[in-house]
């Protein structure tokens, strides 16, 4: 009997896994919605002078990284008069063009100091809060009814609170031949949960694809799968997922074009698994902190504090680059050293959250994200077509 018969004998539906090893409680589903949204997170802390460079200062970056800006300087992909991308992210670039993604630069979270551990904790609670059990994720996925998915092998901060998360990872073990899916169907026939999750498994093996896909585990068949598992389930509205790497503390110029070229690969499958779901869908890729205006004697740069977000999606009204740019004078400088924030991340993200699930200012209030640098009322953007 093969796994696609077991399946249809079963008549079991589709649902995520808890963890890779174990099988998930089935969640309650919620009333068919159509808005998504997607959580990046870049841990690390991508340096945004390397992935949206200021084109407008090209003489003070030839000054501060003379041989990481010019490992990109006339590969760029231009966005307006000011800024480009960096050459490893056509699929962005292509997005910008569409007006489906909108770059926001000199933005922070809020943190003040240079932990990557300390600054991941606080970026995923949405900032002041003192608890890795309430993250901001989890407050907006309470508030508008929705289920979530983590892409992950444990429920990241960003996703813990008193909801149902689902967790999903593919599995590095061998692929089990289709016997043994008959085998244990027998054993567990006596047991109707044992039963109904060896079903889930089954279907959500089938879905994804992953295990025909021999490096498993990457993150452009992550995000494939991410997509695919939130266009398969409407009560999934919010997802996450997590991509490492980005602490380039030497030989930045070579390891970020890789780092940034799976990262653009892996929001070309999002949106091919998300299909039609595209339109209707926000992404949010965000990091840290930034890094030093400076390269360091390794050509890396070191920790820093602004950065940059970039909101995405067809539900995007994209096309322009936001943020209010500090410049990079040495007058300009934060602490003398790095690029300075002008605008919190969060000042975004609730605008963005806002206008896409149409929440009202008592829902905002509960998501309890970190207090604007600046006066909210300077962002009234309209940033969700």
């Amino acid at each position: 009997m093969k796994r696609r018969d077991v399946l249809k004998w079963m008549g079991a539906s589709f649902v995520a896994l808890q963890a890779p090893s174990t099988f998930a409680s089935t969640l309650p589903m919620k009333a068919t919605a159509k808005k998504k949204l997607v959580w990046i997170v870049l841990r690390g802390a991508l340096d945004s002078l390397h992935w949206i460079p200021p084109m407008h200062e090209k003489r003070q970056m030839q000054k501060l990284r003379p041989n990481l800006f010019a490992a990109i300087s006339d590969k760029v992909l231009p966005l307006d008069q000011n800024f480009a991308l960096h050459p490893a992210l056509p699929t962005v670039h292509q997005w910008y063009r569409e007006k489906q993604a909108t770059p926001i630069v000199a933005t922070y979270s809020g943190y003040g100091k240079r932990s990557h551990f300390e600054a991941q904790d606080y970026l995923e609670r949405g900032g002041h809060q003192e608890t890795n059990d309430d993250g901001w994720l989890a407050r907006l996925v309470k508030v508008i009814n929705s289920d979530s998915l983590a892409v992950a092998r444990s429920t990241p901060i960003s996703l813990r609170g008193d909801h149902d998360n689902l967790n999903w990872y593919p599995s590095n073990l061998p692929e089990s031949d289709d016997g043994l899916f008959e085998r244990l169907m027998h054993l567990y026939e006596e047991s109707p949960i044992l039963s109904e999750r060896l079903a889930q498994g089954i279907a959500l093996d089938e879905m994804t694809g992953l295990k025909r896909v021999k490096k498993v585990g990457r993150f452009p068949q992550l995000a494939l799968s991410c997509g695919k598992l939130m266009n398969e389930n409407p009560s999934v509205q919010v997802s996450m997922l997590e991509l490492g790497g980005w602490d380039t503390h030497n030989q930045q110029a070579i390891r970020l074009s890789r780092r940034l070229q799976e990262l653009d690969n892996g929001l070309k499958q999002l949106r091919i698994g998300l299909g039609n779901q595209w339109d209707d869908t926000l992404v949010v890729v965000a990091t840290e902190f930034g890094r030093t205006a400076a390269e360091n004697g390794t050509m890396g740069t070191d920790h820093g504090t602004a950065s940059a977000i970039l909101l995405a999606g067809g539900a995007v009204k994209g096309g322009n680059v936001l943020g209010d740019w500090p410049g990079l004078a040495p007058s300009n400088l934060y602490a003398g050293r790095d690029l300075k924030p002008t605008s919190n991340m969060y000042q975004w993200i609730n605008t963005a959250v806002a206008q896409h699930f149409q929440l009202s200012d008592t829902q905002m209030k509960y998501l309890k994200t970190q207090q604007p640098l600046t006066d909210v009322s300077l962002i009234r953007t309209a940033v969700i077509a």
